[in-house]
């Protein structure tokens, strides 16, 4: 990464060691191989040691992560799609420990079918867009160099009381429908993602829900918050209010200080959206949804915001697939288009009508129901 201004860098110790979780069924299927002939010799050279752990099913990374003495090693590198990162990030969410273990540094390094986040720091770091074994060569450098930076997380609640922590984005509607229906050509690699689109544009759906945002930078006519940001804290669990800052157990979760519980209306210097028909809703905290979507060009690491794109309902097949088009160089929000929305937020509130249709937190399908970020 090239530091810019107010960026604050870490380094990895020389020699480094460091506990590769790696999911061999991930993209299309080659992360084995490819971490053998690219990955390993470049870490070799660089003085990095690696203990590599192969998962054999789902939420075996998750458990890993969360049981294991971590101590041992300076950074944990995933090589695999963005989905096995988010089990690492809840894995280590679960620990009693989870405020120490957060600052181990995490690497990602592509061997999925989106690989959205190592799309997005190679756009950080100042390089030019590759994919496939281009980007992989690119983050394993990166993981040389041995430079690390912070990383925004959001915690997303659910009306069914679930606490989850995202690193790069919640989706339902279109672009969620695009991910977890284009999952059974997931061994044609990013190609899959296509197809998917293709197939969603056929049968073009509209989701009825209720949105409502806290504004990054406040709206026009929107009333000023109130005073006492902690006036409604809760922890995302309906009702419950944690104890006042500083008392909370150890190892008591971060406090959603800007969220009240979900059966209470959000707080009255919110926006509420008026439409309530929607084609896509997309929060995104990075700037790429996969190696080929440039979603949010303004996005940074750590830049306290998420970035919130709703397309209302009315939008046509042709436009749609031209926003998608567009999107490839970030060029979307050129097109003017009057059904899609952006706006920079602290925090997103989302409430289906019915329970119709999938919601996706970082690629991973979630039961759809009332959830807030």
């Amino acid at each position: 990464l090239s530091p810019r201004p107010g960026d604050s860098y870490g380094v990895l110790p020389r020699p480094c060691r460091a506990l590769v979780l790696l999911n061999p069924q991930s993209g299309a299927g080659r992360a084995l191989e490819d971490f053998q002939a690219v990955v390993q010799p470049m870490l070799a050279e660089a003085d990095i040691a690696t203990t590599v752990f192969i998962t054999e099913r789902p939420h075996h990374a998750h458990e890993k992560v969360r049981d294991e003495d971590l101590s041992q090693w300076d950074t944990l590198v995933v090589m695999a799609g963005d989905g096995l990162l988010y089990e690492v990030v809840n894995g280590l969410m679960e620990r009693p420990d989870w405020k120490d273990t957060m600052k181990k540094p995490l690497c990602i390094l592509p061997g999925g079918s989106g690989n959205a986040l190592a799309a997005s720091i190679n756009h950080y770091a100042g390089n030019d867009h590759v994919a496939k074994k281009k980007l992989l060569t690119n983050c394993t450098f990166i993981l040389c160099k041995g430079l690390h930076t912070q990383m925004d997380l959001v915690s997303l609640s659910t009306a069914s009381g679930k606490r989850l922590f995202s690193f790069l984005g919640f989706g339902w509607g279109f672009i969620s429908d695009v991910d977890i229906d284009s999952e059974k050509y997931r061994r044609l690699g990013n190609a899959r993602f296509t197809l998917g689109t293709l197939q969603c544009l056929a049968k073009l759906r509209v989701y009825q829900g209720r949105l409502s945002y806290l504004p990054a930078v406040p709206e026009q006519g929107t009333p000023p918050p109130p005073r006492d940001p902690n006036a409604s804290v809760t922890n995302g669990q309906a009702g419950r209010i944690p104890p006042p800052a500083g008392t909370e157990a150890a190892g008591a979760l971060p406090a959603d200080s800007l969220l009240v519980p979900l059966g209470q209306p959000v707080p009255a210097h919110w926006t509420v959206v008026p439409e309530e028909e929607f084609v896509s809703v997309y929060a995104i905290y990075q700037s790429h949804l996969g190696t080929n979507l440039l979603m949010a060009p303004a996005a940074r690491l750590h830049d306290g915001c998420i970035h919130l794109f709703y397309l209302k309902a009315g939008i046509g097949r042709v436009a749609l697939l031209k926003l998608f088009l567009a999107m490839a160089r970030g060029t979307h929000l050129d097109l003017n288009c009057p059904h899609l929305r952006y706006v920079p937020v602290r925090a997103f509130r989302l409430e289906p009508r019915a329970a119709t249709g999938i919601m996706t937190v970082d690629g991973e399908a979630l039961a759809c129901e009332p959830v807030q970020g």
